[in-house]
């Protein structure tokens, strides 16, 4: 068996899984305006009723989280549960805020998954914190309490307080100091894009940043609605918002998708960089990026701590769904053979499509090596 061959074919993944990425901002937002669409869309207000019907006999959590002194973000918003210190669920709030723990995953707003039967249930979490995630605030926490069906699910409210010893935050200064009108037009794109309005959403935000050029978030924002269709003019959208505030994080995660889908390894890794620089904690799609960026120029020691990062930040593989994957493909590289192999078998139990017939063929591979280097 030539090993080399096989790393050679191994490594297309590598890119594979970042230009599959590449459409998970305009996908996040695509999510973002259709509440149902969201692992965590329960909201606090449904019917109970039909939520109980719809449990099969399963505890379920709901709660919701709000910014005290400032509205919610556009994106969405992680929140995570961590027993012991260690993140076991994740999920991400709905437009109003709300969020679901559920009994088993639905398919991702990224990647159409199965269910991952390594994913706790809500009653394994009994016990555990839950708090929301987001650059450059601080969270407040909820411990899961242990409830019967007939209890009511809704855990409470986490509330996200602006952090002013952040070096980055998801808030730009700039936004503060836009004029009226500007603002205004901001506010009219982000309700047409939660009512599906595209186009008008679009027009209003070049409306905003004629007004204010300054206005680095509208300007991420309308780069997130030209990603899809138009990458070039949204990463120039992107690229103008981070020139605008540099400790602006959003846009970076972007910036690095839309770099590695033109093969811009360094740009990848330059992007994560600078957004681990602003919040060395990250989040799973920084660290994914920082995973696929560092692996293709070289640093495959550092690419597979990044990568092994962002798998512990996402056990449900919610929020950077490749990772497992593009970390077997790194230790494959660095002759972990075994490890590998683990790390694709896992992520052939949660992936569907043509992913997971290109992963099959991974782990037929990977399994002649591992049987001739143990003999």
């Amino acid at each position: 068996m030539n090993h080399k061959l096989l790393i050679a074919g191994l490594l297309t993944v590598a890119f594979v899984s970042s230009a599959n990425l590449q459409a998970q901002g305009s996908a996040a937002s695509s999510a973002a305006r259709d509440p149902s669409s969201m692992v965590g869309s329960g909201g606090t207000g449904g019917n109970f009723n039909q939520m109980l019907s719809q449990q099969k006999g399963s505890m379920h959590f709901m709660g919701k989280v709000v910014v005290v002194e400032g509205s919610l973000p556009w994106d969405p918003i992680p929140v995570v549960v961590k027993c012991d210190g260690k993140t076991r669920y994740n999920a991400v709030t709905d437009t109003k805020g709300a969020f679901d723990i559920q009994p088993a995953a639905r398919e991702s707003e990224v990647v159409a998954n199965r269910n991952d039967p390594k994913r706790p249930t809500p009653a394994a979490l009994v016990g555990c914190k839950v708090s929301a995630v987001l650059d450059g605030f601080e969270s407040s926490t909820i411990t899961l309490a242990n409830r019967t069906l007939e209890d009511d699910p809704n855990v409470g409210t986490i509330t996200l307080r602006q952090d002013a010893r952040a070096t980055g935050s998801i808030v730009s200064p700039t936004s503060l100091s836009a004029p009226t009108d500007a603002r205004k037009e901001a506010d009219k794109a982000r309700s047409d894009e939660v009512d599906g309005s595209l186009g008008s959403a679009k027009k209003h935000l070049q409306k905003a940043v004629s007004l204010y050029p300054q206005y680095a978030e509208a300007w991420y924002q309308l780069g997130k609605l030209e990603e899809k269709d138009k990458p070039q003019d949204a990463l120039a959208a992107f690229k103008k918002a981070a020139a605008l505030d540099p400790k602006f994080i959003p846009p970076y995660d972007h910036i690095a998708a839309l770099a590695a889908a033109q093969q811009k390894w360094q740009d990848v890794a330059d992007a994560a960089n600078h957004a681990l620089q602003l919040n060395p904690e990250g989040t799973p799609q920084i660290w994914y990026w920082s995973a696929v960026g560092n692996f293709n120029i070289g640093d495959k020691e550092l690419a597979e701590t990044a990568a092994l990062t962002a798998l512990s930040m996402d056990p449900g593989h919610v929020a950077a769904p490749k990772t497992e994957d593009e970390l077997a493909v790194i230790q494959a590289a660095r002759g972990k053979y075994k490890e590998a192999l683990e790390h694709v078998r896992n992520a052939l139990t949660y992936t569907t499509g043509p992913d997971a017939d290109l992963m099959q063929q991974q782990v037929a591979q990977l399994e002649k090596i591992v049987a001739k280097t143990a003999k």
